[in-house]
């Protein structure tokens, strides 16, 4: 199939799975937006295997995000996390694995696989992480400190939490393992690896330059800089520029990083 083709098959079926994620209200308008772009390019250029991979993490995050949704419900009033995901989101978790997918394009090396599994693992981990370990029955700790912090705090983790990262960090290695020919059985091991390095990134900046609020009104921490109601919330911890959004992004780019470095030193 020809470039322009691949491109085109690619839109279409981006096109259909954002539309239906939006009649889903997974998405937003603009995160159905974003999706038709990181999945044109993903499954444009790297193919239907990585385009699976891709459908695989949003279809296993978007079911674990309802997953007992109403335990939720307080944690994603206080943190960036959780309801329906918009372009920042979409782009902060699916971006970096689009641009390996053109990247692989001039580079047709075993090293952007191995990138793209790093990538989509550490986002999967992350989310996994996320949705599974806010419903443990005890608090987690801060991983730079081992304090006890509120479940959902960015920088936390848990015993069931981590499970869950490694879980998803395997997961997208086999179904990239079944799911695209290219790819050998190495691809599962690397994945993991690479996931679980992105998932670490991205839990030691939010316990640091991920910034936090205080909200004097409900007297807690948040990630919010504004109250629902307008009130401003007071930075207590980290930059004000860096949101989850960002810190998904790096946990990507740290995955890639991590994924493309085990195949380039054992390949």
């Amino acid at each position: 199939m020809s470039l322009a083709g691949a491109l085109l098959l690619g839109l279409a079926l981006s096109a259909a799975i954002a539309l239906l994620a939006y009649w889903r209200r997974s998405l937003s308008a603009s995160g159905a937006a974003g999706a038709v772009l990181v999945g044109t390019t993903v499954f444009g250029l790297g193919g239907l295997g990585w385009g699976a991979t891709l459908v695989a993490f949003f279809v296993s995050s978007s079911a674990l995000s309802r997953f007992r949704q109403g335990a939720k419900a307080e944690v994603a009033r206080d943190f960036a996390k959780g309801g329906r995901r918009d372009l920042a989101q979409t782009l902060a978790n699916g971006g970096v694995g689009a641009g390996v997918a053109a990247l692989s394009l001039a580079f047709p090396h075993p090293s952007t696989l191995a990138a793209f599994a790093g990538a989509m693992a550490a986002v999967t981990a992350d989310t996994w992480a996320t949705e599974v370990g806010v419903l443990g029955r005890r608090r987690p700790r801060l991983v730079t400190t081992w304090q006890p912090v509120a479940p959902g705090t960015s920088g936390a983790i848990s015993a069931p939490g981590t499970l869950a990262a490694a879980s998803g960090a395997l997961f997208i290695g086999l179904v990239l393992l079944v799911a695209d020919p290219r790819a050998d059985l190495w691809i599962v091991p690397a994945a993991t690896a690479a996931g679980l390095v992105g998932c670490t990134v991205d839990s030691l900046l939010g316990a640091t330059v991920q910034a936090m609020y205080w909200s004097e009104r409900r007297g807690k921490l948040t990630e919010r800089p504004i109250e629902p109601d307008g009130t401003p919330n007071r930075l207590t911890r980290g930059l004000a520029w860096v949101g989850n959004d960002l810190v998904n992004f790096a946990s990507s780019v740290a995955g890639a990083a991590a994924g493309a470095g085990l195949a380039l030193s054992f390949g």
